[in-house]
Formats: structure tokens, sequence, C-alpha cells
């Protein structure tokens, strides 16, 4: 039996084609559902939403994020349904950065892209038409992710394996697929995945040691490793874009970007509406308000990156003035 085809959304217009009457509706529960629990870090949204989707019958939805730019996935997803509410808007400190460098000859590193939206975004017109290598290491979202690669008409390129410190194998395990990790023991099961690191790529043949790199590290716990893998990328013209969780008190990542790499630690303040150099931690106690998310964090120490920075900052200052 052939797929049934994709719902589609326009996110620009808010028109919604291909859906069914309960489909509908579903997608109007899933935007309310969004707006109401914006208030609290869309807290228990994604746990509602999967139990919607238990209703649906199982099809894809194709939101069009911009004119040249469509990301799918299977209609009511928990993690991606909130892109549905036009308001919201998926990790704003990590898009002010990539709108700002449109005209800059980058590549993106979207190491744990999960289904691709960063790599679909980033490779569209409007964002530069940059190129993306994005690196999934699930059975299960890799699928997915070498989708939306198709739709948008294979203009980036995809990776099954997981990032490291060094090569090799490791367990892949989780329940969510926004949130599966290697740093589980082996002993917990799960599906058994290759490991590359960062410099790998540079072994590899995939990436140029001297180019301009935006790395999101999405791994999931071991961010850590995955920046000790990547030593020779990281001293080129690279900036690194790390999650830290709400959860973590202490600050795992940053401290460790701040402490024992040759990085600047640089993170959004939304209360200054600026990227701030970091040199305490103690302002993450301040900025991570929501223990159930996650919240970027950025290290380079590349001079061009930091002026570009810099730039963008005294921008967002007349903006407001």
């Amino acid at each position: 039996m052939m797929a049934q085809a994709p719902i589609q959304f326009d996110r620009a217009s808010g028109a919604l084609e291909g859906a069914n009457l309960w489909e509908r509706t579903a997608a109007l529960a899933l935007v309310t559902g969004s707006k109401i629990s914006s208030h609290f870090s869309h807290m228990g949204y994604i746990a509602c939403a999967n139990l919607l989707r238990k209703t649906l019958p199982e099809r894809n939805i194709a939101i069009r994020l911009n004119p040249d730019a469509v990301f799918e996935f299977p209609y009511g997803d928990g993690y991606w349904s909130k892109l549905l509410n036009r308001s919201y808007n998926y990790e704003d400190e990590l898009e002010l950065l990539f709108s700002d460098s449109v005209d800059v000859d980058y590549t993106l590193l979207d190491c744990g892209a999960n289904y691709g939206y960063w790599s679909v975004l980033v490779s569209s017109r409007p964002f530069g038409s940059h190129k993306a290598i994005a690196i999934e290491p699930s059975g299960q979202n890799y699928p997915k992710l070498a989708n939306n690669a198709r739709v948008n008409d294979g203009r980036f390129e995809t990776m099954k394996c997981a990032i490291g410190a060094a090569r090799g194998t490791a367990h892949l395990s989780g329940t969510k697929h926004e949130a599966f990790s290697i740093a589980g023991d082996a002993s917990a099961g799960g599906e058994e995945v290759p490991v590359i690191a960062l410099d790998n790529l540079i072994d590899d043949g995939k990436v140029a040691p001297s180019g301009k790199y935006l790395i999101k590290l999405d791994v999931e716990g071991v961010e850590i490793e995955a920046i000790k893998g990547g030593a020779r990328l990281l001293e080129a013209d690279s900036v690194i874009m790390c999650e830290e969780h709400g959860s973590d008190r202490s600050h795992a990542v940053s401290r460790y970007i701040l402490e024992q790499t040759p990085l600047k630690l640089i993170v959004f303040d939304p209360r200054s509406n600026r990227m701030e150099t970091v040199t305490e931690l103690s302002i993450l106690d301040r900025i991570k308000v929501s223990t159930h998310v996650g919240y970027n964090v950025f290290g380079t120490a590349s001079a061009f990156w930091q002026d570009r920075i810099d730039a963008l900052n005294a921008k967002t200052a007349r903006r407001m003035q």
C-alpha cells in the first residue's frame, strides 16, 4: 500500500492543505497546546502531543519553513509539532547567528541532526545556501533525516554515525527520538552505532582544516567527548554550539569549555539581548530558568567569528535604540 501524501503546512501563511477534518482539529489542538504551554517552557507539551498522535493516521506533515525549505516529520510528533504554532521559534539563539551569517562562506556540521531541521534551513536560499553535513546515528531517525535531504533536492549530505572522542562503536539508547544517547552503559542494550571524531572529518576529506565552520553539537551527554575529538577543527575558524541542559546546575559543558579548552565561552543573555562572553559561570544560574529544556552555549577560538559576534551585538543594540 502506498503511503499517503504528506499534509502541507506553510508557516508564512498558516495554510494547512491535504488534511481531513480530524487532522485539522488535531492541528488546532496542537497549536493551542503550544501557545498555552509556551508560558511555562512547553512543560508537558510533548507528552500531550504524543498522546494525540496515537489517534491520528500514520502520515507525514511537510512544513514549509521558508520559500526554499521543507521539513517533514510524522504528523503529531510531540517534539516538532510546535512548528504548527507560527509564533514559536525553535532555538532562537542559533537562528540569530545563522541569520547573521548568510554572507559567510561556512559549512554547517549538524551533529545529532535528528530529522535535519537546521541542515534544511541553513542550506536554503534565505539562509545563504550553505553546505551542510547532517550526522545522525539513530536507525529510527536517520531515514527521516535522509527523507528531508531528498525532499530538499539532496542539497545537504547525511552520515549515519555518532560523534565522540575517537573512532569506534557505541550503544545508542533512549526512548525519545530527540534524546537518543551513546552516553549510557553498553549493558543497557540499544543499537550499536559507528562513532567518529570531528577531526576524522578532516582525515576523511569531508572538510578542509582551513575552512569556516558552524558546528552544532546536540549529542545528548557526550558533548565533552565530542569537543575532545575536534581539537584541530576547533583551531580553525569554527564556532561550536552545544546544548547545556537546564537540569545540570554544575554547567558541565560550559565549565569544560571555559576551563579546559582555548575557546571563549559565549551565551545569549535574554536580559541584555546580546551574545555575552562568559568568564563567570554564575550567569548560567540566571539564564537557565527551566530544568527540562536545553540552552545553547557557544565556544570559539576564532578572531573572525568573535568579530562577527561583536558586530551582531552592535546591530542588535542599534535596533533596540
